[in-house]
């Protein structure tokens, strides 16, 4: 709807002001004609056309603040015709209000609650028509006033509001009045004559003066319903057939407005016609009341507590509309039924006092309470006996009514008498995993919220705040290092972890330090524990020397030997005289058998990525070598797949997320396929306490680090380009067309659009392949290319260098055969086909101060592992559905080492499948870090409108 043209205010003694307004104008000027401010309706040409703005208003701003409004004034009768006329114009929330008001005017003087009365007007008396001043008139007044819109409310509020429905009250009155046969004019006369004299008569004027004499005497009796509850009801004995219904009491107020009950034989008559006649109208709002038994001696009502429940749900609400007064007692509370947790500890177990680990748990047992703190009493075996024989939302509690939720209850005792029957059994409710899985992530399993787990505080912190808060610890001197801050919140944390026999995931970024946080791991727990059993490292061969290296430079004191080669031998393990053992994946899984006959207190799995595959012989061994505490080491816990995070995670916390089905059904498919953002945040809430990661752009990390600067950069297609696009989505929607290509023809069809797309968004000569010219008639070819021309050329004269990607090696040959005579400098280009000599002197040479000043790059050969921070611009020419892969790029300048501001910029051809690209990445950006790399084949699984939908080429993307 649009807006509407003017806006309107009240201002006592003044009248209704009234200015032209348009959203994206400047107010008018003083002085100015109203129509030339705005185009009128021509309904409002003949009120508002060609008035002068005369008068300026000082407005006050809700919030704070005040302006200027260039106004034109009019009375009454003109602001009544106004508001009339946006019957069929649209009504902004000020038009709205006051047409609103003067409905509700207009409902007074049609109920004739109105009469004459005298008020001083400039000091002088005047005579008005006046409301009555009702009960009825207060109360719709304060309705009125609390929904005045804030331009009015903060604009003279009730004062203002108040006199505008005082001024159209008698504005209407005496309306109606001049159009009146003059019955009443001679009724009127006939009182004033000084004797009384005949009157005409006109049919209905007796009844209808008799009706308005009834409104100016005394207010009516008022109805009001109180409900007491059972054991409360003083009218029946508590052994009486009526001590277990509830008595809905017939009241009215007193002349002190106190709420007592109606006797009906002590009542006036005509009071008591008007309650029985309001409680006529309460019956008929609230229909079980008329198939409820009432008393004999009395008007009150007896009703069944699932009438009650009614009553409590909606009855009361309809009878109030109805206009009639409910009380209900206040002491029924309405609560949220909720789970405690209550773990007991083997005895002398080891733990610090009140704190109980995975492996020193004796017993579960969970309480169900009515309340939803921790504070809530828990119900006895009795409570839920007792529960057991109610049913409905209204239930007797220790002999106090409470309301909840009936069908919640009943699935809360079913649970708790299940875990107590599940102990009974096997001795043992839950699992730990199982436990951590419920608390963590409950869902459908659990039916109410868990409010409390006692006797074991670090699961009460991951079910209150999702984390488990470690603390703080002082590393031994044994250890010969000094941690950096974040070095030593993930000592604290492993500590945590390791006290409590959980698993954890330690996931820093390469070169923050793992080995030596997990070093300061090993030398506290062996300060506190000198008889502690060894630890068991495993990692790729590569990596043994040097953690030889760094166990002897940190932690000289600690005794370690590496299991690994001829000569090998478990027995000198197994004497006890050795801290550490360090070993490989391969010598694991070949001395399995011996390994896992040993005892270990921790197992540190080092590049934990390695054993993903759960199937291998390795990953098998792992998970056959006890130990306490299972620490898992990498920088990517998610490399292709969200089944890689459960592989890790399993290995440190087996059967926290489920077997793969269950994990795959629960999580990996609804996240990787769907999206599905509530199934991500479950996961990161049964994960997040035990996986910790930095990384290198943490300001917590490295807060010297430089500011990075990230700018999506839009360009247009080209004519050429947009008509190879359309033609690749029609050949697509041909191929997509025939019945007989289904499955994985649709598969590889879609996706080998996606890609000819893209190339074309590039340039048309990557699509085309055919070596055509960057140029064509001396004009661009491509927006994309144009615009990287542009910058660079810039950047160049600046003294910057750049890093640019793409995901195609053949348009990174293109960029450089283009490239290198614009700028008249060499452009090296580093992807898979160079040979590992090519690629390190291409690195050093850009690294080096006199190298080029632009380095172009694949994604993939480019993107990891190297260290570019000779650049501060990074460009990505072209788009991957996962920003993961983009930042890791990005990384390869804005890291540790970096001395200037970066850019980053990433371009978007508009209107295209890339700016598609671009809204879905950053709308999913929390999920696509998690999930990291699934690629472009979830899209072949979309049905044709949906994809044709994300594939279609816009009006907006021809630039030309």
């Amino acid at each position: 709807m649009n807006a509407p043209p003017v806006r309107v205010l009240w201002r006592p003694g003044l009248g209704l002001a009234v200015w032209p307004w348009r959203p994206d104008a400047e107010p008018p000027s003083p002085g100015s004609v109203f129509d030339d401010a705005v185009e009128l309706p021509s309904s409002l040409t003949d009120l508002l056309g060609g008035r002068i703005l005369r008068h300026t208003v000082e407005l006050r701003r809700p919030g704070g603040g005040r302006t200027f409004a260039s106004t034109t004034a009019v009375g009454v009768p003109t602001a009544v015709q106004l508001l009339d006329r946006f019957d069929h114009l649209p009504a902004g929330g000020d038009t709205a209000f006051y047409r609103y008001v003067l409905a509700g005017v207009r409902a007074v003087v049609d109920a004739g609650a109105v009469a004459p009365g005298v008020v001083d007007v400039a000091g002088l008396p005047e005579a008005r028509w006046l409301p009555l001043p009702t009960t009825a008139w207060r109360a719709w007044l304060n309705v009125v006033h609390g929904s005045a819109p804030p331009a009015v409310a903060e604009n003279g509020g009730s004062a203002a509001i108040t006199d505008f429905a005082t001024e159209v009250l008698d504005f209407e009155v005496r309306n109606r009045i001049t159009h009146r046969v003059t019955s009443q004019v001679d009724l009127i006369a006939g009182l004033a004559a000084p004797s009384p004299m005949p009157v005409s008569a006109a049919p209905g004027a007796r009844g209808a003066w008799n009706d308005w004499l009834a409104t100016v005497g005394p207010e009516a009796a008022t109805l009001v319903l109180r409900l007491n509850e059972p054991a409360d009801d003083p009218e029946s004995p508590h052994d009486s057939e009526d001590a277990d219904r509830w008595r809905l009491e017939v009241c009215r107020h007193d002349a002190t407005g106190d709420v007592v009950p109606v006797v009906p034989h002590r009542t006036d008559p005509h009071d008591l016609e008007t309650i029985t006649g309001d409680l006529a109208s309460a019956v008929r709002a609230f229909g079980e009341l008329s198939r409820a038994d009432t008393d004999p001696h009395s008007l009150d009502f007896l009703l069944d507590t699932a009438t009650v429940e009614d009553l409590f749900a909606h009855g009361a609400t309809a009878i109030a509309d109805a206009g009639v007064t409910v009380l209900l007692p206040r002491t029924i509370a309405s609560v949220s039924p909720s789970l405690s947790l209550h773990a007991g500890a083997v005895p002398d177990g080891g733990s610090r006092p009140g704190f109980v680990g995975l492996d020193e748990i004796s017993d579960f047992e969970w309480r169900l309470a009515l309340g939803d703190t921790p504070d809530s009493p828990a119900l006895t075996q009795s409570d839920l006996d007792e529960l057991a024989q109610q049913h409905g939302n209204l239930v007797r509690v220790r002999g106090r009514w409470l309301r909840a939720e009936g069908a919640a209850l009943t699935r809360a005792a079913a649970f708790v008498a299940a875990q107590k029957a599940l102990a009974a059994a096997d001795g043992e409710a839950s699992t730990m995993a199982e436990l951590l899985t419920l608390v963590a992530d409950p869902t459908d399993r659990i039916p109410v919220p868990v409010s409390s787990v006692n006797g074991l505080g670090w699961l009460d912190d991951v079910a209150r705040g999702g984390a488990i808060v470690p603390e703080p610890v002082t590393p031994p001197p044994t250890l010969h290092a000094s941690l950096r801050p974040y070095q030593q919140l993930g000592l604290d944390w492993l500590v945590s972890l390791g006290r409590i026999g959980a698993g954890a995931v330690l996931a820093d970024d390469m070169g923050l330090g793992k080995t030596v946080q997990v070093i300061a791991l090993l030398t506290t727990m062996r300060a506190d524990d000198p008889g502690r059993h060894p630890a068991l490292v495993v990692c790729p061969m590569s990596v043994i020397g040097n953690w030889q290296r760094e166990l002897a430079t940190f932690a000289p004191g600690l005794r370690v030997i590496v299991h690994h080669g001829t000569g090998r031998s478990v027995d000198v393990i197994s004497t006890g005289d050795v801290d550490v053992v360090l070993t490989t994946f391969a010598t694991l899984a070949r001395d399995r058998a011996g390994l896992a006959g040993l005892r270990w207190s921790e197992l540190v799995v080092d590049e934990a990525q390695h054993v993903k595959n759960v199937h291998t012989a390795a990953a098998k061994a792992l998970r056959a070598i006890p130990a306490r505490l299972r620490i898992a080491l990498t920088g990517t816990p998610v490399e292709n797949r969200l089944e890689d995070l459960r592989a890790v995670v399993d290995l440190v916390n087996p059967g926290m997320l489920g077997s793969a089905s269950v994990f795959r059904a629960r999580f990996a498919e609804p996240i990787e396929r769907d999206r599905d953002a509530d199934a991500l945040r479950r996961l990161t809430a049964l994960t997040g306490p035990f996986i910790l990661r930095r990384t290198k752009t943490d300001p917590a990390v490295a807060p010297d680090l430089p500011e990075k600067t990230e700018l999506t950069v839009r360009t247009n297609l080209t004519t050429e380009q947009a008509g190879l696009y359309q033609a690749v989505l029609n050949d697509l929607h041909e191929a997509l067309g025939d019945p007989n290509h289904k499955g994985e023809f649709r598969r590889r069809s879609v996706l080998a659009a996606l890609t000819r797309l893209k190339q074309i968004c590039n340039h048309p000569a990557h699509y085309l392949a055919d070596g055509s010219a960057l140029l064509r008639k001396r004009r661009h070819r491509s927006g994309k290319v144009e615009l990287l021309i542009d910058i660079l050329t810039t950047l160049i004269a600046e003294g910057d260098r750049a890093l640019v990607f793409t995901q195609f090696a053949a348009f990174a040959e293109l960029l450089d055969e283009w490239l290198t005579p614009i700028l008249g400098v060499d452009v090296p280009v580093l992807h898979g086909g160079r040979s590992r000599r090519d690629r390190d002197a291409m690195v050093s040479d850009f690294q080096s101060v006199d190298g080029p000043p632009v380095l172009i790059a694949t994604l993939k050969a480019g993107g990891t592992g190297l260290n570019l921070v000779g650049a501060n611009h990074v460009i990505h020419a072209d788009r991957w559905w996962n920003p993961a892969v983009e930042d890791q790029a990005t990384d390869r300048a804005y890291r540790i080492g970096q001395t200037k501001n970066v850019q980053v910029r990433k371009f978007v051809c508009v209107g295209t499948l890339e700016e598609r690209i671009d809204e879905m990445v950053t709308a999913k950006r929390e999920l696509s870090q998690l999930t990291v790399s699934t690629g472009e084949n979830w899209l072949s699984d979309l049905d044709d409108d949906a994809l044709f939908d994300l594939l279609a080429l816009r009006d907006e993307a021809v630039g030309e």
